[in-house]
């Protein structure tokens, strides 16, 4: 039996580059994903309002751990040979585009009515009336939010051990099973996880104070 030395450490380390990269994949996927359901949620189409909004009950209403099942297990049922990575990354896509969107369809509809009636006065199409007035106004106001949820995005690529994906937590796994110290091994991989999130954090709570500070003026 091994001990946890310096060795077991940068081994766990080493796997929060993978961390990172599909935390990167799951928010930059999501938020393409999100802006088209915010944007459909916000959208005259009635059709398009009930498909994104029904898109949303289902990603939210489950949990992370059975859609990366489903991907996971589901996809070779249907014919597509998928690795744990890819399944991942499209579980945690689709979950985040649900979150993301639902966040972002807050911040349009936070925009004041006066602009939107000044668009609409103007006679701008829905495209020209999102681009030029209303979503850069959004934007500002998504910023916290968006930063907060990335910290979930983050901690939810834990659950991509139970697929096989060598993250932090897949290492620790593999460390633990060699050392049987859990208490060291499962501290180190929760200090890691406080160091990515903890940044974020404190930005997203920072851009929060601003934004209350802005409006109160």
């Amino acid at each position: 039996m091994r001990t946890f030395g310096f060795s077991e450490f940068l081994f766990i380390l080493e796997a929060a580059k993978w961390t990172v990269a599909l935390s990167m994949i799951a928010f930059i996927g999501g938020a393409i994903g999100g802006l088209i359901i915010a944007l459909s949620r916000t959208s005259d189409n009635r059709l398009l309002r009930l498909l994104s909004g029904g898109f949303i009950q289902i990603f939210q209403g489950t949990p992370l751990l059975l859609q990366l099942f489903l991907v996971f297990f589901g996809a070779p049922v249907l014919g597509f040979e998928i690795n744990p990575w890819v399944a991942a990354g499209v579980a945690l896509i689709l979950n985040s585009s649900a979150f993301l969107g639902e966040i972002w369809r807050g911040c349009i509809e936070a925009v004041p009515s006066g602009q939107w009636e000044a668009a609409m006065a103007l006679n701008l199409r829905y495209v020209s009336r999102m681009r030029y007035v209303i979503l850069p106004q959004a934007f500002k106001i998504a910023l916290a939010p968006t930063v907060g949820y990335m910290v979930q995005i983050i901690k939810g690529t834990s659950l991509a051990a139970i697929i096989g994906f060598a993250e932090v937590t897949r290492s620790g796994q593999i460390i633990n099973n060699a050392t049987f110290q859990p208490l060291i091994v499962f501290s180190v991989v929760a200090a890691i996880y406080f160091a990515l999130c903890w940044p974020l954090s404190i930005v997203a709570a920072r851009m929060e104070r601003q934004h209350a500070a802005a409006l109160a003026r």
